[in-house]
Parts: structure tokens; sequence; C-alpha cells
């Protein structure tokens, strides 16, 4: 399709504008490049309409009643997300991986504490040698990177096996290195096989070992440091990072100390009037995991309202569609793209207002809650708000407006890519119209010059009847003097003729 060309051109107050059409082409071609565009208009028509809100009254009544039945669902079956709950749940649930986890691999006992000494004893690491240079048994699992349970704890166990180091933060949380000690060289392989032996296999089922804490505080009853989480890991990675750099009095990072208080539980544990921890409620990767189980519980309410609201937009669509459906033949005839409860504007919109009245529901159950369990104190209440809020609950909100803001700016690119379109159409049946009075001027002319062939023709005939005219003048009076002088030199012959007439 050729580019149209638009000129402007102005001289002092006088401004002259032209649209310059490629008309390089016939009217066929013209008509073709009109159905290209005319069909890419429908396409664009399409999709604008997937991306238009048709939600009546009915659709947002429905989904904000959903959210005020879900709000009080969870208010009265979900209640507060509680991080002690977690890490009981996460507890139980971690002590039985750990005494299955040692059984597979040779263990005969049932006990946790002589499932963690199995794994401890079978699955040794080389950083386990360097406990004291990164805090004792109460902090060396935070600090020293490599006990981190993630992709980047199981990088620092390699590269401890291949260069003699372990890799963690000092007291102060800035990065530091520690060579290994001859007894952790011990533990470091001999060739490539077995380092990547001791860095991955073992490192893993001794990080399974760790999660539950060291053997020995588990004899003695008590519940062991455990392991941090992968959001506990993350977050003292990058208080290691030099971007991070304001220090408290005693010169260590604070988003350091803040960490360690998360992961000692210090940082979410109940408190006295003094500010005294009454009961700690550490976050580690058991918590993590009870935190998941809490979440589980929040989300229950948040997908019964997606189903609710998607089920409504299901059955009242396709009510509509077969409503004139009188046979089982017609079926066939069922839009199914207009009952499908996804991938449109209306029912993201009704998605949005369930799911916010969902959260206006739930943040002002909150907010009345935290206020009567916090004893009027301004931090109390904070508290207790923040533990009432439904956070699956905050994500869903929030997916469902972004996607109703995207599918609101997608729409506008499309209108305006339609009205672009749309321009181009009319400057091609403007071209159009300037071929079919292009062929209506031919046709004019070729009708002048018939007509001016024709006046032509007419004055030549006009001068032939005249000279015909003339001509049979002429031979008339020819005849009649011919006749006369016949007449008067036989007389007798004229008389014998008209005797001879006269008898037939």
């Amino acid at each position: 399709m050729d580019e149209l060309l638009r000129v402007e051109n102005s001289v002092e107050d006088l401004q002259i504008q032209y649209d310059v059409l490629a008309l390089n082409r016939s009217q066929t071609e013209i008509d073709e490049a009109l159905t290209t565009l005319q069909q890419k208009v429908d396409d664009v028509n399409s999709e604008v309409a997937k991306f238009t809100n048709e939600a009546d009254w009915l659709d947002n009544t429905v989904a904000a009643a959903s959210g005020i039945i879900c709000g009080i669902i969870d208010s009265v079956f979900v209640g507060e997300f509680s991080f002690e709950k977690a890490n009981e749940w996460g507890n139980e649930k971690t002590n039985n991986f750990v005494v299955k986890i040692a059984q597979s691999q040779g263990y005969t006992g049932n006990d946790l504490a002589g499932a963690v000494k199995y794994l401890e004893d079978k699955f040794p690491i080389a950083a386990d040698k360097a406990t004291n240079s990164f805090g004792g048994g109460k902090q060396h699992h935070l600090r020293d990177f490599s006990h981190h349970p993630t992709p980047v704890g199981l990088f620092f166990s390699l590269l401890t096996q291949f260069t003699g180091k372990v890799y963690g933060t000092d007291t102060a949380g800035i990065f530091m290195v520690v060579d290994l000690s001859k007894d952790g060289l011990d533990l470091v392989g001999k060739n490539t096989p077995e380092r990547l032996t001791f860095g991955v296999i073992n490192w893993f089922f001794h990080m399974i070992s760790d999660i539950a804490g060291s053997s020995g505080s588990i004899a003695m009853g008590k519940v062991g440091t455990g392991l941090p989480g992968p959001i506990g890991s993350l977050l003292k990675e990058l208080s290691a990072l030099p971007v991070f750099k304001k220090t408290n009095e005693q010169g260590y990072k604070e988003f350091s100390v803040w960490v360690s208080k998360l992961f000692n539980g210090t940082l979410l544990g109940e408190h006295d009037s003094n500010g005294k921890i009454i009961k700690a409620e550490k976050f580690d990767l058991r918590t993590e995991i009870g935190a998941l189980q809490q979440l589980g519980k929040q989300a229950i309410p948040v997908i019964i309202n997606e189903c609710v609201v998607r089920g409504f937009y299901f059955i009242r669509r396709f009510a509509e569609e077969v409503k004139n459906i009188h046979s089982f033949a017609e079926l066939r005839d069922i839009n199914w793209q207009r009952t499908i409860p996804a991938k449109n504007r209306t029912i993201i919109r009704m998605l949005t207002i369930s799911s916010g009245t969902f959260m206006a529901f739930d943040m002002a159950d909150a907010a009345v809650r935290g206020a009567i369990n916090s004893g009027g104190t301004l931090p109390g209440f904070a508290a207790q708000f923040v533990l009432r809020i439904n956070l699956v609950g905050v994500g869903r909100f929030a997916i469902a407006v972004g996607c109703d803001v995207s599918m609101g700016v997608k729409k506008s690119k499309l209108e305006a890519q339609r009205s672009s379109i749309k321009t181009q159409i009319i400057y091609y049946k403007d071209a159009k119209i300037y071929y079919k009075v292009g062929d209506s001027m031919q046709k004019v002319n070729e009708a002048e010059e018939a007509i001016d062939a024709l006046s032509d023709n007419i004055v030549q005939i006009k001068d032939f009847y005249k000279n015909s005219l003339v001509d049979m003048d002429e031979n008339s009076k020819k005849i009649i003097d011919v006749t006369e002088g016949f007449t008067n030199n036989n007389p007798d012959t004229v008389k014998a003729i008209n005797d001879i007439l006269s008898e037939v």
C-alpha cells in the first residue's frame, strides 16, 4: 500500500495544507486496499470490544455483594495472620520431613534428634568449621551465606569448595571472607567431581538437617535455630550490599540489624510495656513454610469471591445466549466466546469491584478489631490492623486494578489505531472519487467529441441536401423544357399516346 503524504505550506498569515495521494493505481487496486483497511478496522473493533466494560447495574451489584459476603467469611472463619501458628505448623511439617529424608538415607530410628544427627554426620559441610567466625550457633545460619537454602546458598557452597573460603557478613553486617581451617579443608573435595559432590549433594542434605536445628538443641528439648527461609535469606544478602550504608550508634548496619532481629524473633515477638521481649517469634524457614499455610487460609474467601463473580458472569451470559434457542441443533449458534468469564474488561471490572469491596470490608473489620484489641495504643493498633488484613485479597485487588487500567490503556491505543486506519480509508475513498470524476470527465470529453463530429456530419448533410435540391430544380426545368419541345415538335405522336392511354 502506497504511503499518503501530507504537505503543509505557509506564506505569512496564509496557511495551506495539501493532502497528496498516491494515485498511481487502478480503481481495482484502490478497492482492494479499501477491503484490506476495512478488515483491519473490523479486527480492531473486535479487540476494542474485549477491552470495553459492558457491565450493568446487576453485574456491579452482584460483584459488590459477593465482596461483602466473602469479607464476612474472612472475618468469621479466617481470622488474623499468626506468625506463632505459622511457626508451629511449619515446625510440625519440617520435623516430619527431616525424619523421612533421614530414613530414606539409611536412618533406622524415628526421633527427630537422631535423624538430624544422622544427616549431620553423613553429610558434613566445610562451612560448619567456620561457625565461630559467623556468630556461633545462633547466628551462623543467617550470616554464613552457604547456609541459605536458596540458589545463592548453593552458589556460595560451591564457591567454598573451589576457593577454600567461607563467605558471609560480620557482626556489623559487612560482607567478609573467612579462610577455612585445616579440619575445614578436609571437607573440601580433592578434585572437581568431589567438590561438586560435597558442594551440591552434601550441602543439600545438610540443609535439610539444619532446618530443624542442631541435634544437641533438639535432644535438650529446645527448638533449634533453624535456617533462614528464602525471604530471610534474600533480605540478609541484600543487607550486605554497599547501597545499605546507614549504621546505628554501634556502627552496625541498621538494615542488617533489622534482619537479624527478624530471624531471631525479637522483632515480631511479644513485648511488655517496657519493650522487654516476652516471647520471641522467629521468622525462619519453618515460619515461612507455615506462613504459606496461613496465606492458603486467607486465599479461601478470595477464591470463593472469584468463583462467585465468574460463575455469575457465565450463567447470565449463557442464559442470554440460549434465550432464543428452541432446538438442540440451534445450540451451535451460541456465541460461546461471549460466555467465557475471562480475557475481557467486563469480567475484569466486576472482579475489581468485588475484590475492592472485599478489601474495604476487610480493612474496616481489621480497624475495628485492631482498635479493640490494641488497648488504645497506636503501635498496638498498627500491628493488630496489619495482622488482620487479608494479604491475598490485597494482592488480588492490586492485580485486578492493574488489569483494568492496562485494558483501558490498550483500548485507547486501539481506538487511536482505528482512527488512523479510518483516516486512510477516507483518503482512499477520496482517491476513488477522484478516479470516478476523472472517468466522468473523460466520458464528457468523448461525448463532446462525438457531438462535434455529429455537428460536422449535420453540416455536411445540410450542404448535400441543399445541393441536391438545386440539382433537382435544374433537372425539373430541363424535363419541362424537353417535354414542351417534344410536344410542340411531335403533336401527332403525343395525340396517339394520349389515345392509347385513354383506352387503357
